[in-house]
């Protein structure tokens, strides 16, 4: 891996933007089921997987049938022209090498499947709003999914309900306790408190009463 690469894990909004994928075969087809759930998707080759088709019917993502080795540099200006990010994913690695570069040139970001690119796509563990991103900065995505199987073990369903009993809480302290301070130390008790989350893997209300009888013990203490 370059040594000037700097990558800092990000979040991103990908609502109304466009991700164009270069290549209609097993990777273009794994690539497309991740950013169809996002982002406008485009998926440009003379073939289509199975699944990409399927995708298609359901208006998830769009299939424009061409051979990306005859396109000419205007031509794949014209497909990618206001989009986020490009993926070359084609068999070939000198048509990949030459959409990057052209995507590089209109200052588009691409995610690069044959080396490290200006984008890594993580591995992700999602529970609810929480999302965790593994990745190894291209040294070995076996590892990064060897890695989210584990934290996926861990960070289990009630972590997703933990967060929603956050917020609930979070939105009743702010009414209720003036300082930032105090409303962060009683969210810290809840956290740590041991019985609120076994009352989490039973029921959501059963953890919320007894969020709730702590929050009133801290506010009468202040008071």
């Amino acid at each position: 891996m370059p040594d000037n690469n700097r990558f800092l894990p990000l979040m991103v909004d990908l609502h109304g933007r466009t991700v164009v994928i270069f290549g209609g075969g097993s990777v273009g087809e794994r690539k497309a089921e991740l950013f169809s759930e996002h982002a406008n998707t485009i998926v440009i080759s003379r073939n289509f997987s199975h699944r990409l088709n399927e995708l298609s019917e359901q208006g998830l993502v769009i299939l424009i049938r061409t051979d990306a080795g005859t396109l000419s540099d205007r031509d794949i200006k014209e497909l990618i022209n206001g989009s986020f990010l490009v993926i070359p994913a084609t068999s070939n690695g000198q048509i990949n090498d030459r959409i990057t570069a052209i995507a590089r040139s209109l200052n588009i970001l691409t995610n690069q499947i044959d080396t490290v690119g200006e984008v890594i796509v993580p591995a992700v563990v999602h529970r609810g709003d929480l999302v965790i991103g593994i990745s190894t900065t291209g040294s070995s995505p076996a590892f990064s999914r060897y890695v989210r199987q584990n934290i996926e073990k861990v960070i289990t369903p009630e972590y997703e309900q933990m967060i929603i009993l956050q917020n609930d809480i979070r939105n009743y302290l702010k009414e209720h306790v003036k300082e930032q301070k105090h409303r962060r130390s009683i969210l810290w008790e809840i956290l740590d408190d041991p019985v609120v989350w076994e009352d989490i893997s039973e029921s959501y209300e059963k953890a919320y009463k007894r969020a709730y009888d702590i929050v009133q013990e801290q506010i009468n203490k202040k008071d």
